[in-house]
Order: C-alpha cells, then structure tokens, then sequence
C-alpha cells in the first residue's frame, strides 16, 4: 500500500459483506448477494452518481469470488487490452471484467465484447453516472441480467463508513490519535450521501487539525466548517443528476412549493449553469402558470434579463422573487394542452378545406375562384364580433381548449363561454 493513497481507495470494500450501504441491492437477504455467494456473478450494469460504490461494489464482488478479475477504464482502454484480457480468460475458464464509463465504448470495442459476452469467456459489470437505458448499447444492455441503480448513502450509513474509517488502523485512521466528536461526525455525514467525498472529508480535516505534544489530533468545529464547504455539492451538467435538478426545480414549482423549488434552484446555482435556469423558468412560466397569471407570465423574461445582465451572485435576487412568484401563483396548462390536441389532429390528417371566405385575396383573380368573398370584417360590427365559421367544415364542431375555472383564467373563461354561446346562437340563425 502507497503511503500517500486516499483513505477512500484504501477504504474500499474487498469482500461483498464489508459493503456499507446498498442493503437493497447487496444485502444479506438479497439474491444478488446470494448468487454471489454460491460463486454465480451475473453480468450487470451499476447505475448511479460519483460516490455511491460503484466501482467498490465490483471489487467487493471480485474478492468475493474465485474468479479472475480484469479493471478497465473505457475512456482509455483500447481494443488491444479488451483482446488480451479476453484471451486470458479463455485460458483460465472465464473472468469478470470491471468496465467503469461503460457508456464511453465505442462501437468497436462493443462488438468485439458482445462475442465474449454471448460464449461466457468473460462476466461484465459495467459501471456508469448515466442512465444505460439512454447512454448503453442495447446488445450489451441486453445481455446483462442485472441492472442496478445505486443511491447515494443514508446519513446513518455514511456515519457507519466514518467511524470504520477511525478504528481501522490497518486500512484507516485507526493508527493515529484522533479526538472528534460524533456531533463533528454528523456534520460531515449530513453534507453528502457520496462516499468517497465523506472519507475524504474526513482525511482533510483530520491532517488538518492541530496536533498536540503526545501527537492527538484535536479536531475543531472552525475546521470541519473550513473543509466541508461545498463538499458535499454534486453537480455534473452531462449527467443524469443535472437533467434530475432541473426536473425537481420544475416539478416543485407546479406543485407550488416554494422551499422545494428554492432547495433545487441553490443547487442548480451552485453548479453554475444560470442559462439552463433562466431558460427552464421562461418554459416554466408558460407551460404551468399560463392563463391562469398571463402578467406574471410576462415578467419572467424581464426578471431573466435582469439575471444575464447582473450575473451571479447578484442575478441570484430575481432568481428567487419570480422562483416564489411562480410557485404561489395559480397554475394552468389548458393553452398548450389545446394546441397539443389540434397538432395530433393535423397528424392524424383531420384536416379539410380552408373556408373560402378565408382565403388569401393579395392576388389577381382570387375572386373568380370565390375567394374572400363574404368576408365579415369583425372590426365593423358592434363589440368587434360577427358571427361566421373559421374551422373547416370537417372540424366545425371540435374544442380544443378547456378553461380553468382559475386565476386570471377564470376571466377568460367567461369570454370564452359567452363566445361560444354567440356562436351557437348564429348557427341557429343561419338554419332558419
């Protein structure tokens, strides 16, 4: 062992029972644990963000067997290694091949795996931060009989993952003298459910606390406060836990909580991308809060180029008056929903004839096709409304929009409905 290796590779795991977190997955009464335990490793895929074991778990399940067992990266594994690992295990009767990135093979090297796979030369765990249903090759997914996602750790398992950390004096901290409390413990346990970013948390404010003449480590609060600071943050703008925030932003905000959409919106700040915001806002302000507040609507592209123009960290202050603004104001979708209907429409091919009253007249001629001909110009009637048919005569009778008894929208709602009722009074008229 390298005196200077991380305390979280040193930490990692060698046999599936010292595994700490994951019960769902690897515990005891599971059958991937008892597959493994009879010396049966399906090949599998582990799903989750940096710092839920991953790559631990796969070692864990390697030291937990009597097979051979290959690690490679597939951001710089090539071809030739892929080959030579497989004629390896050819020789030996079979491995298990650790591929961490697995969503970064190439189409090459996938193919030369998937003959491996399919004979049994080889078991595949795979390991990746994205969703393999999108970023995993369908012929390997397939071949893979086990897919597992990963959560980040329990507050209580992490605590569970400190204090293993402190009495190893093997692997761990437990050849040194340290003086923290469980209170410090906790505080480093609550800043993040990832792993690795906890034992290195640790490691950090352990070599940097003050150590006195019988060589004690005493750990103080300045210090933990020192090294957690946006340690526990978690944000990768190509991964799945980005597209997660800003759907939990937007979600919060329809469901008009505000301190859950203000929890999502400091994280989404904290990784930095105010485009993504500002533009998940405008869609926001559309899609959920629509008719129902059509002026708060139109505040939110002021209030975002009031963001772009400021920056951060001032741009963080209309961020969170139209974030407040959006969740507590009334909310309805019954615009968007209607043009839904009628595009579904058009795709069936329920279309018709535009009315000829409708038709463009800009042109020689058009009159003697009879078009614009008994036009009624609305602006020459009392009240700027006539009544005649503007749907092809197919659809006369569809209704795409449904109001919402609410907000703002309750207003329209009641042109809409007198509207409706002219219309229906005109057709009566015209029958008669």
């Amino acid at each position: 062992m390298l005196v200077n290796e991380p305390l979280a590779y040193r930490m990692r795991p060698e046999k599936i029972e010292e595994v700490i977190g994951q019960d769902d997955i690897i515990g005891p009464n599971t059958p991937l644990y008892k597959m493994i335990k009879q010396n049966h490793v399906p090949s599998m895929i582990l799903y989750g963000e940096p710092g839920t074991g991953k790559t631990s778990l796969a070692f864990a399940i390697a030291g937990s067997t009597h097979q051979d067992f290959y690690a490679i990266n597939a951001t710089t594994a090539s071809k030739k290694d892929i080959e030579e690992i497989i004629a390896k295990s050819k020789m030996s009767g079979g491995a298990i091949l650790f591929i961490d990135e697995i969503h970064r093979f190439n189409k090459s090297q996938q193919d030369y795996l998937l003959k491996a796979l399919e004979e049994g030369v080889i078991t595949l765990v795979g390991a990746t931060t994205e969703n393999p249903f999108h970023s995993v090759n369908n012929a390997i997914r397939s071949r893979c009989g086990q897919i597992k996602q990963l959560s980040l750790l329990t507050r209580d398992a992490i605590m569970t993952l400190l204090n293993h950390a402190l009495s190893d004096a093997d692997k761990g901290l437990g050849h040194l003298s340290i003086e923290i409390s469980q209170d410090q413990l906790e505080r480093i346990a609550s800043q993040t459910g990832d792993a690795r970013t906890a034992l290195t948390l640790l490691e950090d404010i352990v070599f940097a606390s003050d150590q006195d003449d019988k060589g004690v480590y005493h750990v103080q609060d300045d210090t933990v406060q020192y090294c957690i600071q946006n340690k526990g943050f978690s944000h990768d703008k190509k991964g799945d836990i980005y597209y997660n925030l800003l759907s939990s932003f937007q979600k919060s905000i329809r469901g008009s909580d505000v301190n859950a959409a203000l929890h999502y919106l400091a994280r989404l700040l904290e990784g930095g991308d105010l485009e993504a915001i500002t533009r998940r806002l405008l869609v926001i302000a559309y899609e959920d809060i629509g008719l129902a507040n059509p002026p708060l609507t139109a505040r939110v592209l002021p209030a975002i180029q009031s963001v772009e123009r400021l920056g951060l960290p001032e741009g963080r202050i209309p961020l969170s008056v139209v974030t407040v603004e959006l969740c507590l104001s009334p909310k309805s979708n019954t615009a968007y929903k209607a043009l839904d209907q009628a595009i579904t429409h058009v795709q069936k091919g329920m279309t018709d004839d535009i009315p000829d009253h409708l038709k463009d007249t800009h042109y020689q001629g058009a009159q003697d096709l009879g078009h614009g001909i008994d036009y009624k110009y609305p602006h020459n009637y009392q009240g700027g409304w006539v009544y005649q048919e503007y749907l092809p005569e197919r659809l006369k009778d569809a209704t795409y929009y449904k109001p919402k008894e609410i907000g703002e929208e309750k207003r329209l709602a009641q042109i809409y409905e007198k509207l409706n009722h002219l219309k229906e009074k005109g057709r009566q008229n015209r029958s008669e």
